[in-house]
């Protein structure tokens, strides 16, 4: 299949999630997962409708923007970030969905700051407490988002997680709900400020359909739209 024809296959996925789930059609956002596609690999999924692009890391992302391969499309960053590391997107991508602790967020915000610029971002929690992954603790989720309302030049807009890998269908489905469940309490906690908690990324090829069951409005997909990765390019 074509990568015309895998997006064409995913969306029609997502649509009938949305459906079987009681959702509005179009209220799921596909976050296609570039992590080491090529720039023409890029350009042909947007051209074949990937409205949105997801990136991994900060060199690729930097590689990617200077050859234009992004054009026409939104640019999120979706993997671990460093402190060090902020400046090279602060104010270049819509969203940062992988903030994970007060000195990251306080470095987004100063860089934010500095350029005249609010940076959306997402807090990502480890939701199944794993300790290979990145993330917050679920019970310091809504400390981070209250610091977050503090500062001038972040603003949150809700949550992201990536949950244990599942050996079986639906073995995801527990944490998809827990997240969702955290969402709704912590938005619920935050009340006049509570407006811009509208995203919950959660979701990838092999489970997000059970993401948008329980509540998803992102989802990060890139096997199913570029098939298997190819391996990682050697690093100059």
């Amino acid at each position: 299949m074509s990568i015309e024809e895998h997006a064409q296959a995913v969306q029609a996925r997502i649509r009938a999630a949305e459906r079987t789930a009681g959702r509005p059609e179009g209220s799921v956002t596909l976050v296609a997962a570039t992590k080491v596609q090529t720039d023409d690999t890029i350009r042909a999924a947007i051209a074949a409708g990937i409205t949105v692009c997801g990136e991994n890391r900060v060199q690729e992302f930097t590689a990617h923007d200077a050859a234009g391969a992004y054009a026409g499309a939104d640019v999120q960053f979706i993997g671990h970030l460093q402190k060090n590391k902020v400046k090279y997107l602060v104010g270049r991508v819509s969203l940062i969905q992988s903030v994970d602790s007060p000195a990251l967020l306080e470095a987004i915000s100063s860089r934010a700051e500095k350029l005249g610029v609010v940076q959306d971002i997402l807090i990502e929690v480890n939701i199944g407490e794993e300790a290979s992954k990145s993330g917050v603790r679920r019970e310091e989720a809504a400390a981070l988002l209250a610091l977050a309302d503090t500062l001038p030049g972040v603003r949150a807009r809700g949550l992201m997680a990536i949950p244990p890998v599942s050996r079986e269908p639906g073995g995801n489905r527990p944490f998809f709900a827990e997240l969702y469940q955290l969402f709704v309490d912590i938005r619920g906690q935050m009340g006049h400020n509570n407006s811009d908690l509208d995203c919950l990324s959660m979701g990838m090829s092999g489970d997000f359909e059970d993401a948008i069951a329980e509540g998803a409005t992102m989802v990060r997909v890139g096997t199913a739209l570029f098939g298997p990765r190819p391996p990682m390019r050697q690093q100059g």
